[in-house]
């Protein structure tokens, strides 16, 4: 029966230290090493009298268990308890040695430990399985307060949830005064500035460490925006843009003062590049409301230069969240990957070619061209 006991001991321990549970596992270790003891003990008192060994091993138990206790002090009692019976049963070892054990002392020590035992185990097993404490297990005799308080470190930026208005409003009134916020799209995570504040654009470049000939495109809320400021587009490529806005598909188009008519304002000169600039209208009704709430709005994607995309808000607050004023929180991005860029400069000429395959395959937007073109 010790035997038993005993290997049964030995493998709990192992899956407690497994488990990471590193004071059940010195328990069960200990409570192992000790029944291997005890068999010795048995074994030599039956065959060749008491073992100065034994008896010295069983001192070492009980300090050893001691310190068991206390540490068991501080989970619950009905650990404490079993350490606690622990130590009598080391007693009573020691005094089987030394051949003053009371037979019925010893039974009755046996039969408590094997109770708390059951019982505990028991606890553990029904307590684990339904995820409430069922078994009272007991409360810590004491407990070590710890310096840093159980609250969570607050986030090192403002981080309004998406559903709530006050929460749009908080980064639209950040945005309008110059700061950078990470805001969701509809694919991935972006870092957002305004287009009125051409100092915020230039701090993007910083947080992303951007290379300065890689341009940032610009997000609007809607096309009836963008025909408020008649820019020289041609019939095919208005047709073609109310085709794939809005929705994951940017559109690089020619630059012209009508931008400043659209509301980029200061920020002309630091979007798009010389020549050209991408616009898209996102299919994001959060987005949409902000953008309205702060015109044009200078968008790249909210991840440090050449580093995966963020598709958390969690991400983008963990890896450049220390260098925003804000991130607007929405869970998880729509996509994995971010919008397909297709270049309409030449669009009349010679048609489009796709710069970036993102979200949209690049097949589907050759076939949405086609399409409208033969119309």
């Amino acid at each position: 029966l010790i035997l038993i006991g005993g290997f049964v001991q030995l493998l709990a321990g192992f899956l407690a230290f497994r488990k990471y549970d590193h004071l059940g596992g010195a328990a069960f270790l200990t409570f192992s090493a000790l029944s291997a003891d005890s068999i010795s003990g048995h074994l030599v008192n039956v065959g060749a009298g008491r073992s100065a060994g034994f008896t010295a091993g069983s001192i070492a138990f009980l300090v050893l268990n001691a310190f068991l206790m206390i540490l068991a002090s501080s989970f619950n009692v009905v650990l404490l308890c079993m350490t606690l019976a622990m130590e009598i049963l080391t007693i009573c070892f020691l005094l089987f040695t030394l051949e003053n054990l009371p037979l019925p002392f010893e039974i009755v020590m046996l039969s408590i430990f094997s109770i708390i035992c059951f019982y505990g185990a028991t606890a553990s097993l029904v307590n684990s399985m339904f995820g409430k404490d069922l078994m009272m297990m007991g409360p810590p005799l004491f407990t070590v307060e710890s310096s840093k308080k159980d609250t969570k470190e607050p986030p090192p930026c403002i981080c309004p949830r998406s559903h709530c208005t006050s929460g749009l409003r908080t980064i639209a009134e950040l945005l309008n005064t110059g700061a950078v916020c990470g805001v969701p799209t509809d694919t991935v995570y972006a870092l957002a500035a305004s287009c009125k504040h051409p100092q915020a654009i230039e701090k993007v470049y910083r947080i992303k460490d951007r290379p300065q000939e890689k341009p940032i495109c610009i997000f609007i809320s809607n096309l009836d925006q963008l025909r408020a400021a008649a820019p020289p587009i041609s019939p095919l490529l208005w047709e073609f843009m109310e085709n794939v806005y809005p929705g994951g598909i940017g559109c690089i188009i020619k630059k012209g003062e009508w931008l400043k008519k659209l509301g980029v304002g200061a920020g002309y000169s630091r979007v798009g590049t010389q020549d050209s600039i991408m616009i898209r209208v996102p299919d994001l009704t959060v987005l949409v409301h902000l953008i309205d709430m702060t015109g044009p709005l200078a968008i790249t994607s909210a991840n440090p230069s050449g580093e995966v995309d963020s598709t958390h808000h969690d991400m983008v607050i963990s890896r450049l969240g220390h260098k925003l004023e804000g991130v607007l929180c929405d869970g998880e991005s729509d996509e994995v990957v971010a919008s397909t860029v297709v270049n309409c400069t030449k669009i009349d000429e010679s048609g489009i070619t796709i710069v970036r395959e993102g979200c949209i395959p690049a097949g589907k937007v050759m076939q949405i061209f086609e399409s409208v073109k033969n119309r």
